[in-house]
């Protein structure tokens, strides 16, 4: 399926989806400008040429189905389209099909809040041979009902997509992986979607070490009526941007509703402080099944205030995650890395970038 000429069948047809067609070439310009300068140049029709190196094609190994749009062969991802972490999202796409085991069976579901063509023509241009559809996420919606938190990009709609995928996916995808953009793997895609959800609705690395008490302020923890949520069940803190969904049972029981109704809370009684993440966790921390921890070694952008440098954990690793405020590409373009950063330096496809130890 190739996104170019590529035109939809009628059963995955979908009023979010959007399909338009590509531009032209490369093109090099600063990686701190490149936001501004996808926002300035987006509503014309002739773009100059585009930042990112074209990525290979990947081929499926001899073990792979012949027929990659089966069910059982077919893997779905769900990303967000942003110009401010477009880099990332190159980056994590670029590491899950070299990864891969069989490429050609990965379609991508990307979501944005409204239609860039020359967002588009980066990903094209960048992946001509990528399986992938778009979503347009119904800003309105979640507007309403987000609050203020302790850092401006955790308030963004997009970073409450995932709380929809459900809702914008066709109901053919009953199965998919939802993954951040500033992340990269390093293991075969395959081996997290066969994750066992043992009629779960989601699964992911949780950590029941955490202090799951500071993810809440203490007018929740005053009220009985909202700390009794986590009553019969042992809360554990997982971190939503590594994520294994069962889409049939979300759409189900109703999990976006869910999920809303404590945003609702939150913009009366101001029970947390972070965006997306502490509404998941009302609804299914403790509900969830548990992933090995390898699939989302997080934290690597520090905290969300200041995102100081941390280094790895202890153990295996399959995916590794800038979560936090300081992100990769930021922090190598300003000759200020940290270690971790030059995990994630590979697998970028901005044409400018020169990372190397010595600098």
């Amino acid at each position: 399926m190739n996104p170019t000429n590529f035109s939809p069948p009628s059963q995955f047809t979908h009023p979010s989806i959007i399909f338009s067609s590509p531009p032209s070439n490369g093109y090099s310009l600063p990686p701190l400008l490149l936001p501004l300068f996808l926002l300035a140049t987006s509503a014309t029709t002739h773009h100059p040429p585009l930042p990112f190196c074209e990525a290979p094609k990947f081929h499926n190994g001899a073990t792979c189905s012949s027929s990659p749009t089966t069910t059982t062969a077919t893997i779905h991802i769900a990303m967000t389209l942003d110009a401010n972490y477009l880099r990332g999202t190159a980056a994590a796409v670029l590491s899950i099909l070299q990864h891969s085991t069989c490429p050609e069976n990965v379609i991508f579901h990307f979501v944005w809040v409204k239609n860039n063509p020359l967002i588009l023509s980066i990903i094209k241009s960048t992946f001509p041979y990528l399986n992938f559809n778009l979503y347009r996420l119904k800003t309105a919606r979640v507007r309403a009902l987000i609050s203020k938190s302790i850092r401006q990009a955790l308030d963004q709609p997009l970073n409450y997509a995932r709380i929809y995928l459900a809702d914008m996916l066709p109901e053919e995808v009953k199965r998919l992986i939802y993954l951040d953009s500033d992340l990269v793997m390093v293991d075969d895609v395959s081996k997290l979607w066969r994750t066992d959800l043992k009629e779960k609705v989601l699964a992911a690395p949780q950590y029941c070490h955490a202090n799951f008490t500071s993810y809440f302020t203490d007018t929740f923890w005053s009220i009985p009526e909202l700390s009794r949520t986590f009553e019969g069940r042992t809360p554990c803190y997982f971190n939503t941007g590594v994520m294994v969904m069962d889409l049939e049972k979300w759409r189900r029981w109703g999990f976006s509703e869910r999920v809303e109704r404590w945003m609702v809370v939150q913009k009366k009684r101001r029970i947390y402080h972070l965006g997306s993440l502490p509404p998941f966790l009302l609804v299914l921390a403790g509900e969830i099944e548990a992933v090995d921890h390898r699939w989302n070694q997080h934290g690597l952008g520090g905290d969300n205030v200041e995102g100081r440098c941390r280094g790895l954990h202890p153990g295996s690793i399959s995916l590794v995650h800038w979560s936090g405020k300081g992100k990769p590409w930021l922090r190598l373009d300003s000759r200020r890395p940290c270690s971790v950063d030059y995990l994630w330096a590979p697998y970028d496809l901005y044409r400018s970038s020169k990372h190397s130890l010595e600098e």
